[in-house]
């Protein structure tokens, strides 16, 4: 059975050679606008759709307001006042005309209060009384009392002013919801990256279009040049450069060739390939992202907690100051009922934590997205906002400060007749045969090898063979032990110090020259490692390599500290031992054998995690295997909180001026705030609360 499967597996895959070969042909000779045909699946949530019906919905309610209040405001005696006395227009009256404006009024409030009186409700309900609460006892009172005085009430006539301020609330309203709708949209903009349909290549080697939700791991499929790979998966077939900028933040081409993995989303090149998907659904790379980017956009943060306690504290001061405020003008002032109810109206307007309720959901929407494109995953948002206090930072050694493998760090040279590449072309030359980690670093190092005869492997100690008629070898140090060959020599012996693997070339029974190896260090790691210092935070590392490997790594990068020779199990002990001299404290890792020391930290970060990013441990995720990656966490952590006390200010300080205005302080001085002006101002610092957050960026 199983090797009737491994049968099938390598007739697909031969098939999706033959196809491979084919549209190679089609593309000299056909039709290749055919090849380029794809189209964007929608895979909005409910929850978007719900949020566009809800933009549509106060659009609607603003336009047909607004058009109603301008017969209210011609019909209105306070206006028609002001027309003929300011500016000589005269308003004709007619018999009625103040029960008509009676009925205009009733319509505005029903119709575009009904957001504002639907709120109330559900806030009373939920014990948390906020900005419907404030808006919906504003209009109540104005359009009651209003209606008391048309039918015999001595007093003022306040419709224009409960037309005027249902439209900038439903205005600004509108205005705030296309702003959330805007960093919505990003989300979905990751969401429909995956195309319609798939290429699927069958047993017969015929080629079909399926619809994405058939295609399941182990299928072939065919991705032509400009379409988008339809499902995570290894190139089998073909060679291509993918831009995977969406995806990964990655702006550079990447070159994927048979054997390389492929993410779905990601937009082909020039060429074609066949892939065998690995990943679907709810496993793929792309999925997840979504579910990171919403997760994070949904979660409440210790800031947000700040904006509800402070928008509680808000509907108090405004229930309680707009009630004072009556009372004062009515029972202290002796002031009459119209003008009371004005101020306590334009008090509880002023008031409304409007733009409080935008200023930081708006900031985590557009933080998380911005992090997404950037590569930079938020699955914990309270940790990520706690990156801004981080004051040291512990960094694994291998995959993260270093590249995880073998690479020559290092050429000593012995024989003044050869040049270090004739050197290191003699070396790989050897090597190239042999499959040891070592000879692949020494292999990989030369950009052109010799023709090597009689080759040998001598076990333990290196390899032999004959190259261009001389007898070259690649040795180890206990192989000249062996032979009693003694080398003394400075250099070589501070790079056995610093910890590197030393090995040494012979031709003709001659030492020539010894290479040293060692994990070769990422070459953005320093830099990484100089920025974070400059921020203030200390870099350290924590490794199990040898003493002198750790030692080397530390001062290549620039590290305050590290800590050598540590089992995996002893890596959270000292992250705790850190954490213990009161510092705030992230590990930085794979996130595999990290994982104890990423749940310990205060924040766990898990670099160069790849399409396999469901990392359960850590609080945030970095794409890209780029150690610069964990300086820019911090810098949009800093960025993100600056920018929400920033609209906490714009939310709410020009309540310190605007409240003693809207009560009347400086009436005796002709300054007063009606609540059409309180209105605009209360919408004002919502318009500027939603554009501040939009400047959110990571430079």
């Amino acid at each position: 059975m199983e090797d009737d499967k491994m049968h099938m597996h390598e007739h697909m895959h031969h098939n999706a050679e033959q196809v491979l070969m084919k549209e190679h042909d089609y593309m000299k000779h056909g039709d290749q606008n055919q090849h380029n045909k794809h189209n964007s699946k929608n895979m909005h949530t409910g929850n978007t759709d719900h949020h566009e019906m809800m933009v549509k919905d106060f659009k609607k309610r603003f336009f047909v307001s607004a058009i109603i209040t301008i017969p209210v405001l011609l019909l209105s005696p306070i206006i028609r006042e002001f027309l003929f006395k300011v500016l000589g227009i005269a308003v004709p009256s007619f018999r009625g005309d103040i029960y008509i404006l009676f009925l205009l009024s009733t319509i505005i409030f029903f119709y575009g209060g009904r957001p504002f009186l639907v709120g109330i409700r559900q806030e009373l309900v939920s014990h948390a009384p906020g900005m419907m609460t404030l808006i919906a006892v504003a209009i109540t009172v104005a359009y009651i009392y209003s209606s008391l005085v048309i039918f015999g009430l001595m007093g003022m006539i306040l419709f224009w002013e409960l037309a005027t301020l249902i439209d900038i609330m439903l205005l600004g309203h509108w205005i705030e919801m296309r702003a959330v709708m805007g960093a919505s949209k990003a989300l979905g903009e990751l969401a429909r990256l995956l195309p319609a349909d798939a290429h699927k290549v069958d047993e017969q080697g015929n080629v079909r279009d399926i619809p994405l939700e058939e295609i399941i791991p182990g299928d072939i499929l065919l991705v032509r040049p400009g379409e988008k790979i339809p499902a995570d998966g290894v190139v089998i077939n073909g060679e291509t450069s993918v831009n995977e900028a969406m995806l990964t933040g990655e702006s550079r081409p990447v070159t994927k060739v048979k054997g390389d993995e492929v993410i779905g989303g990601a937009l082909n090149g020039e060429g074609v390939i066949a892939i065998e998907v690995k990943k679907t659904g709810a496993e793929s790379f792309l999925s997840q992202v979504v579910a990171l980017v919403r997760e994070a956009q949904e979660s409440k943060s210790h800031t947000q907690d700040l904006a509800d306690r402070a928008a509680k504290w808000l509907t108090i001061i405004s229930l309680t100051g707009g009630t004072i405020t009556l009372l004062v003008w009515s029972q202290l002032m002796n002031m009459n009922l119209a003008f009371a109810l004005e101020r306590a109206v334009t008090v509880m307007v002023i008031t409304c934590p409007h733009a409080l309720g935008l200023a930081i959901p708006l900031v985590v929407a557009i933080s998380s997205v911005l992090a997404a494109r950037n590569g930079l995953l938020i699955r914990n948002r309270v940790a990520f906002e706690n990156a801004r206090n981080l004051n040291a930072i512990i960094f694994d050694k291998t995959g993260t400060l270093t590249e995880g493998k073998f690479g020559i760090t290092d050429v000593i040279n012995f024989d003044d007749t050869m040049s270090e590449k004739e050197l290191l072309e003699y070396a790989a030359s050897v090597e190239a045969y042999s499959e040891h980690p070592i000879a692949r670093g020494i292999a990989a190092s030369a950009e052109h090898v010799y023709k090597v005869e009689k080759f040998q492997s001598i076990p333990g100690k290196g390899a032999q063979g004959i190259v261009e008629g001389k007898e070259v070898k690649m040795v180890s140090p206990g192989y000249l032990k062996e032979q009693d060959i003694i080398i003394e020599h400075r250099l070589v012996n501070n790079l056995i110090l610093q910890g590197k693997t030393v090995v040494y070339l012979m031709i003709d029974g001659k030492v020539k020259g010894a290479i040293a190896l060692a994990d070769i260090i990422r070459p953005e790691a320093k830099q990484a490692v100089k920025t974070l210092k400059e921020m203030g935070i200390k870099c350290m590392m924590l490794t199990g390599d040898r003493e002198q490997v750790a030692k080397w790594v530390a001062e290549e990068t620039g590290l305050d500290e590290y800590f050598a020779e540590v089992l995996p199990l002893e890596k959270a002990a000292k992250v705790k031992e850190v954490q213990s001299r009161g510092l705030v404290v992230a590990m930085t890792g794979d996130g595999v054998n990290d994982a104890p020391a990423l749940a310990q930290a205060d924040i766990g970060i898990a670099i160069g995690a790849g399409t396999d990013i469901a990392v359960e441990t850590a609080d945030i995720i970095l794409v890209k295997n780029n150690t610069k990656d964990v300086a820019s966490i911090v810098s949009l952590s800093r960025a993100t909180y600056r920018k929400m006390l920033q609209n906490l200010f714009w939310a709410t300080g020009y309540n310190v001026v605007a409240i003693p205005l809207a009560a009347g302080i400086l009436y005796k001085q002709g300054i007063m705030l009606s609540p059409a002006m309180g209105a605009v101002l209360m919408s004002l610092s919502t318009i500027i609360v939603a554009i501040n957050a939009k400047f959110l960026s990571l430079d």
